[in-house]
């Protein structure tokens, strides 16, 4: 079974940068499809990126331009940089199998974006 560590979150004013990280295990990232989903206080948990085995990458419009998924596959190790974030992108960023699987959710990394 698919298991995974996210890090990487923290505190950042509007405009800035962070890069989350998921490590993998259970299964080799270069050939399974993958997600960056999050969840803001109150809401539901959206996807924000995904990235299918064939390397094609598919963002909603809300990050588009901002946000950029990748994997380093010799470390098994999904990434998610994320520029000019909003206050809106505040809330805790989870990586997953896309579709998700219920049993390989992490414990997730907070991201907080405030002045």
């Amino acid at each position: 079974q698919v298991k995974v560590v996210e890090s990487g979150g923290g505190l950042v004013q509007p405009g800035g940068s962070l890069t989350l990280s998921c490590l993998v295990t259970g299964s080799t990232l270069g050939f399974i499809a993958m997600g960056w989903y999050r969840q803001a206080p109150g809401n539901q948990r959206e996807l924000v990126a995904t990235i299918q085995s064939s390397g094609l990458k598919i963002y909603p419009e809300a990050v588009k331009g901002r946000f950029t998924i990748s994997r380093h596959n010799a470390n098994n190790t999904l990434l998610l940089q994320m520029n000019d974030l909003k206050p809106e992108d505040t809330g805790v960023y989870y990586c997953n199998l896309y579709p998700f699987r219920t049993g390989s959710w992490g414990q997730g990394t907070q991201v907080t974006v405030s002045s």
